[in-house]
């Protein structure tokens, strides 16, 4: 539980500091003054000035911020020679690269994680099956099938997936039937009569299959491939996260795959069990997570401030920063009060065993 504890720990506080990071250096490279940098949200637990800003730990650890001179007021009593130093007093162009900079860092440290895992193996489909496993006694075992073996056909029958050899074996059950395999490179036929009526856990021919195989990618394909995997998990998410809101919207559960910070421990501690990178992998799913929620067009969120920059070029002038404001504030009370749903349903999912 500890050991959970502290990893869930250092995950968030690798990509919130990654996250304000980006913010934080793309308003410092700009020209912005960063007022304060603080990790979790207020109220203040800890807070240090170095030279003109303020770096603070806060109470709530479910996230962090940059607050930068002029986000969400416009002051009139500012010096034209200090203007530049204020978020609103810059351009559009400037304003958003600010406010993207914090989901991109996200995206790229989603990318880097997924570029080394590659590096290491990973499995994938391959495009044929092999013999994971052969049970004892069962018919695969008494023909001479072994473990590794890669079946190519049955009954002349290609097979591709562990599903065509699924669904052929059920259908000649009691015949007699042929597998054109290749083991250590040498082709070879192997005849068997799949059982109809099998021990429990076991198929017609007592044999577990896979089509999963490792690979490791050089570092010069890692990246490439790490890009397209990370769009299309991007895309996957934000179905997922519309069906979510749909569901709550007609006030029904949110969702046995919906996980807050509850949720997210869990599978911490279940990352941590199958070793480091299980861990890297989440690592690199949650901070993807993280870009894949900011960006939408939410009030509070980087994709909410990055919706009134776009209101402003589309009708030539800026809303009024008290109602962006009022906005912003109420979308992180409806944010807070969507967490602790979302909290409520895996604390029973918890007390239901799941």
């Amino acid at each position: 539980m500890l050991l959970t504890a502290l990893v869930f720990f250092i995950i968030l506080s690798i990509l919130v500091l990654v996250h304000e990071l980006g913010h934080f250096t793309v308003a410092r490279l700009i020209g912005v003054h960063v007022e304060e940098f603080g990790f979790g949200l207020p109220p203040r637990m800890w807070g240090k000035k170095i030279g003109r800003t303020i770096y603070s730990l806060n109470w709530l650890p479910i996230g962090g911020f940059v607050k930068l001179a002029g986000e969400d007021e416009v002051a009139t009593d500012v010096k034209n020679s200090k203007l530049k130093e204020y978020f609103f007093a810059r351009s559009k162009k400037e304003r958003s690269a600010i406010l993207l900079a914090g989901v991109t860092m996200n995206f790229i440290l989603a990318v880097g994680i997924t570029s080394y895992l590659l590096t290491q193996g990973i499995f994938e489909q391959s495009g044929r099956v092999h013999v994971e496993k052969v049970a004892p006694g069962g018919p695969a075992e008494e023909a001479g099938l072994r473990a590794n073996d890669i079946v190519q056909t049955i009954d002349g029958v290609a097979v591709y997936i562990p599903s065509d050899l699924i669904d052929a074996t059920k259908k000649r059950a009691g015949n007699p039937v042929t597998l054109a395999i290749v083991r250590d490179n040498q082709p070879l036929l192997i005849t068997l009569t799949p059982r109809q009526t099998p021990p429990e856990g076991e198929g017609p021919m007592g044999v577990s299959i896979s089509d999963l195989e490792e690979k490791k990618y050089p570092w010069t394909q890692a990246p490439g491939k790490a890009l397209v995997m990370n769009l299309q998990r991007s895309r996957d998410m934000l179905i997922g996260i519309g069906t979510m809101l749909w569901r709550v919207i007609q006030l029904q559960s949110p969702g046995a795959d919906v996980a807050g910070p509850i949720g997210i421990a869990q599978v911490t501690g279940q990352a941590v069990r199958f070793g480091m990178k299980a861990v890297l992998e989440f690592m690199s799913i949650l901070s993807l997570n993280l870009a894949v929620l900011n960006i939408l067009p939410i009030p509070a969120l980087d994709g909410g401030r990055l919706l009134f920059v776009f209101l402003e070029k589309a009708f030539g002038r800026r809303v009024k920063p008290a109602f962006e404001q009022s906005t912003h504030q109420i979308g992180m009370i409806i944010l807070l009060i969507l967490i602790a749903l979302i909290s409520i349903n895996d604390i029973l999912r918890l007390a239901r065993g799941g």
